[in-house]
């Protein structure tokens, strides 16, 4: 089985992206991981993938050729960096020896080998994780998981495994589609970026491994049903099996909160998080500016509103006028017509 691993970030989540890179080459040094990155460099900063773990790198442009700009502009960087997940994943499945492609969040780190990932993609065409394996039994529990993945989605498309085979590529088909038009933070239409799409997964394809493995996307939103622990040989488990990786969503105060509150006096846990910020610190180039995202402001350097990008993404008739919104007047369109930049 020939592996193709990839993840998906901007330069200001580079950190956590070499974090994962480096803990999926201490585990699976045989695998072929993508970098695919959706944004510029800053000045000052270079990205040389030679000198980091990642084999190849793709960028936006490669994927969305001379529509990049205007695709881009209807999206945050959240949405953007989730949308191209689609068309990369088609990407690595036309690799002539790819005969399966796993996808990982880029803060994610993986702790043992995937081995129930790998034996799943032998006999199964596409592999997802759900957000939680077990009932909750604590009202506030029920509304901080259950009820969020009734609003966000079943499975957490932090990860994502498919063999390269004809199902697979006709889910990718798909998902490709999907993404390409509707990978919007829309909640009020029933959208959440990919992930809500993929509840309909088991439904529309065949061969569909739901991946029941407590040690495998461990995260804040399955913590009140999984402990982690650490035996003397040093290897870290989850609810008595060895954990694959764990999901370090939200670093900062959001996921201090949602940790604290469901880990309690999991120590373990907390053990984890001082080694992902210690890595994270490590992994950081200061080079790039904190929370940069070339694609988040106009070429003038102001910041693009979120209102600018949604009142693009709803009329065609701008986006027939300004195939480069960053840049050919859209801004001076917007700031005649509109009330959005005032």
């Amino acid at each position: 089985m020939s592996v193709h691993a990839y993840t998906s970030f901007s330069y200001s989540y580079l950190n956590r992206a070499r974090t994962l890179a480096e803990s999926c080459k201490r585990h699976h040094p045989d695998w072929v991981l993508w970098a695919v990155i959706t944004d510029k460099e800053p000045v000052g900063f270079s990205f040389d993938v030679e000198a980091e773990d990642f084999d190849r790198v793709i960028f936006a442009e490669d994927l969305y050729g001379d529509e990049t700009d205007s695709w881009l502009f209807k999206h945050d960087i959240v949405e953007a960096c989730t949308a191209v997940k689609g068309r990369a994943l088609k990407h690595l499945m036309a690799e002539p020896d790819a005969t399966s492609v796993i996808y990982f969040d880029p803060d994610i780190a993986i702790f043992n080998p995937v081995t129930t990932v790998l034996e799943a993609l032998e006999t199964h065409s596409i592999v997802l994780t759900p957000h939680q394996l077990d009932p909750d039994k604590t009202m506030l529990a029920v509304k901080d998981n259950e009820v969020t993945s009734l609003d966000y989605g079943s499975f957490n498309l932090g990860f994502l495994a498919v063999k390269n085979d004809a199902e697979a590529r006709r889910f990718a088909d798909w998902w490709t589609e999907r993404l390409d038009t509707l990978c919007y933070d829309r909640l009020d239409l029933g959208i959440f970026v990919d992930q809500k799409w993929c509840n309909l997964v088991p439904c529309l394809f065949e061969n569909v491994k739901v991946l029941r493995d407590p040690g495998c996307n461990v995260a804040s939103w399955n913590l009140s049903c999984r402990t982690v622990s650490i035996g003397s040989d040093g290897i870290i488990m989850c609810n008595e099996v060895p954990l694959k990786f764990f999901h370090f969503t939200k670093l900062g105060p959001t996921g201090d909160i949602m940790t604290q509150r469901y880990a309690a006096t999991n120590f373990e846990v907390y053990e984890l998080w001082a080694w992902y910020r210690f890595e994270v610190g490590r992994h950081t180039d200061p080079s790039i500016p904190k929370g940069w995202w070339h694609y988040g402001n106009f070429s003038d350097g102001e910041l693009i509103p979120k209102e600018a990008r949604e009142l693009y993404r709803d009329r065609d008739d701008l986006r027939k006028i300004f195939t480069s919104p960053r840049s050919d007047g859209f801004k001076a369109w917007l700031a005649g017509e509109t009330d959005i930049l005032v």
